[in-house]
């Protein structure tokens, strides 16, 4: 019996060195693995951080959307007003006061775009918003913890790109940073996702998040 297990042994271990040459062989000759045997590579996050691949968040997703005004009337100044609550003015001075008020509007503009082709890329993918926000939208300081707390990376803490991905899944999140490359430019992209994190920061402060 232990002559027949070392020789099964020697047998699998003979398999696996012989497919193991094959396997390199192929990828040196150029040889392409079928669609079943190909890995498909892992999803990255443009900014850095980790990748979140799981379901969004639609009520977290809604009740952020209803804040700021609903689908059809979103802004994000609304938004910052409701998050921000009797800080919101100081907030949006500070902004400026370290981006420029070009800069702040070109941000503005640019949240806008990215909750307005968000949901209608949703739409086209046939994903419909819950019809019960949660939190509360008009609770600004849960609000603003829910969408913190949704936006831990467990490497990095705090990261834009995963609490968009919790938002509106990765593979919308990746299209709409597409979109705003083509709108506004790559560098615009790159503001809004610094901008944010400048925002989220000064709101955990505010709350002691």
């Amino acid at each position: 019996m232990t002559r027949f297990v070392r020789a099964a042994a020697a047998t699998l271990t003979a398999a696996a060195l012989m497919g193991g040459v094959a396997l390199a062989q192929a990828m040196s000759s150029g040889e392409k693995m079928n669609s079943s045997q190909h890995m498909m590579p892992a999803p990255k996050a443009r900014f850095g951080g980790s990748v979140y691949t799981g379901a969004p968040d639609l009520p977290l997703t809604l009740s952020m959307v209803v804040a700021g005004g609903g689908p059809k009337n979103f802004k994000t100044t609304t938004l910052v007003g409701v998050l921000a609550g009797p800080n919101a003015t100081a907030e949006v001075a500070k902004l400026t006061k370290q981006y420029g008020a070009a800069g702040v509007k070109q941000y503005l503009a640019v949240f806008d775009f990215v909750v307005a082709d968000a949901l209608k890329l949703a739409t086209a993918a046939g994903v419909k918003l819950p019809s019960t926000p949660e939190p509360d939208p008009t609770d600004g300081k849960a609000l603003t913890t829910a969408l913190y707390k949704a936006g831990i990376d467990p490497k990095i803490g705090f990261n834009v790109e995963y609490l968009l991905d919790h938002l509106v899944s990765h593979g919308i999140h990746t299209q709409v940073m597409k979109d705003i490359d083509a709108k506004f430019g790559l560098k615009a992209d790159a503001t809004y996702h610094v901008v944010t994190l400048v925002v989220f920061q000064d709101l955990k402060k505010a709350y002691g998040l």
